[in-house]
């Protein structure tokens, strides 16, 4: 297998090391080089134009976990692997420090200036709906477990085992279990079917104590059936570490709110995603070197 891997368009010294102590060559892109590491998320017409350019590529390995950005380079005849799984302990942390967060009120008191009323909401023993079922949501479901939380997952494959003693249903059975829950956390790829799965008809099928939290993609939530629902107290309140666009603009309504805790997608700091990305790189690079099977495949019908 040929040794020589492209690593584009940005040259971070530690992927580099990273390639190089799985026994990759980085090579500049040339007619013998089949594989290469894409490390700009957000250039996607540059990787477009770069496959364009480089007929002979066989393998690609994107730089995050959800590659909705490159749905239209996913048709190509190439097999690509992303870095789903990598960041699954940050971005589940971030997850439950949302709901606690939320259940606490925390962002109330952060701004008081007088006593107020006591109020807590607890993850112990209460329901929880997780929507999605890949590594940040099974990383998620077993930080829950020490809260007794009463957990279902749905997702787009219930028949596939998930950690822990969670119930798992499949998206047909969507709306009758977000009818109960509390705490509702949104950790799925961005599909056509998830796309603003959370409009004006979920909202209303959700308790008005409830609680929304997403660390998925900004578009599986309609922002201003969002907006809508936090304003009248469809629902309680919700967080979300991701927006459309990002970042969102300063004179968005959503800014608002009081019952909105945004952060600025920070799931993932740097230091962690150089690291988790970098481990990611030394198993797939040994993975083509030797012809074995790599992971984080991606199944361009799926979507991820």
């Amino acid at each position: 297998m040929n040794r020589k891997v492209a690593l584009e368009p940005k040259q971070f010294p530690a992927y580099l090391e990273a390639i190089e102590s799985a026994g990759g060559v980085v090579s500049p892109l040339s007619g013998d080089v089949t594989a290469m590491v894409w490390t700009d998320y957000g250039d996607v017409a540059g990787l477009e134009r770069t496959i364009a350019e480089n007929p002979q590529l066989e393998w690609i390995q994107l730089p995050f976990a959800g590659v909705d950005a490159f749905a239209k380079v996913l048709q190509s005849p190439i097999t690509f692997t992303s870095a789903k799984g990598s960041y699954a302990e940050p971005v589940a942390e971030h997850a439950l420090a949302l709901c606690l967060a939320l259940g606490r009120k925390l962002p109330d008191r952060v701004r008081a200036v007088s006593w107020g009323k006591k109020f807590a909401d607890s993850l112990y023993d209460e329901d929880v709906l997780l929507v999605g079922g890949g590594g940040i949501a099974e990383e998620f479901a077993k930080l829950l477990e020490p809260f007794r939380s009463r957990l279902t997952v749905v997702r787009k494959r219930p028949a596939i085992g998930f950690a822990g003693n969670a119930k798992v249903v499949g998206f047909s059975n969507f709306e009758s279990e977000i009818s109960k829950a509390k705490f509702v956390v949104l950790a799925c790829a961005l599909t056509d079917e998830t796309r603003f799965l959370f409009g004006e008809r979920a909202f209303s099928l959700m308790r008005e104590d409830a609680y929304l939290v997403n660390i998925a993609r900004g578009e599986v939530v309609d922002q201003v059936a969002l907006h809508k629902a936090l304003e009248s107290g469809q629902i309680a309140a919700a967080a979300t570490d991701v927006t459309y666009p990002e970042p969102l603009p300063e004179d968005s309504p959503l800014w608002q709110l009081d019952n909105l805790l945004i952060t600025p997608h920070t799931a993932d700091t740097m230091p962690i995603v150089t690291r988790l990305f970098s481990e990611r790189l030394r198993v797939n690079v040994s993975a083509w070197i030797s012809g074995s099977t790599m992971t984080g495949l991606v199944d361009a019908e799926l979507g991820y």
